[in-house]
């Protein structure tokens, strides 16, 4: 559900695809308001998620992908051993801080989307096996998939959200708001 669209996105590619993945990151960010840092990290389904994971989940995710399309490195680079630590909160992390970083990463997408001279600009895909070989994607295909990745995981939240006390994303608006 697209929750608010800028005058902008009406008439300008780029600024449809930002205000496209910007409302599933709000979805995102309305699943853990209101809850406490344990309740966010409880995982009340058969699933190891948690809210507070997936907030941390989507945000070195779009780092990841926005480091790849820059051609630089990524910070926060996982590895096999601590690939489980991006889903959930480890030593003094708090939501807060994860709301934050994401929102500068949030901020350094746009920035960046809206500095490359044209959408079919391209990068190339690391070495990986699920990656084809000598594989390229398009900037547009980066932000396509931003929005595709971030409202698979805000269905996620959804439902981790509203097994803890019912509330969905939507019922979450107007709390969002008055943040």
């Amino acid at each position: 559900m697209v929750t608010h669209v800028s005058s902008e996105a009406r008439g300008d590619e780029r600024g449809a695809l930002l205000s496209f993945v910007e409302a599933q990151r709000g979805a995102i960010r309305r699943s853990v308001l209101g809850l406490t840092e344990e309740q966010a990290a409880s995982r009340p389904s058969a699933s190891e998620l948690s809210v507070s994971g997936l907030v941390k989940h989507v945000a070195e995710t779009e780092l990841n992908w926005l480091r790849m399309a820059q051609q630089k490195p990524n910070e926060r680079v996982r590895t096999q051993e601590t690939w489980g630590d991006s889903f959930r909160l480890v030593d003094d992390e708090t939501i807060p801080q994860l709301l934050a970083f994401w929102a500068e990463v949030a901020a350094e997408t746009e920035e960046f989307i809206r500095s490359v001279p044209s959408l079919d600009g391209t990068f190339p895909l690391p070495e990986a096996p699920w990656f084809p070989k000598d594989g390229e994607v398009s900037y547009r295909w980066l932000m396509l998939h931003l929005i595709e990745e971030t409202a698979r995981h805000a269905g996620h939240a959804d439902i981790v959200r509203e097994s803890l006390d019912g509330k969905t994303a939507f019922e979450l608006v107007d709390a969002e708001r008055l943040m």
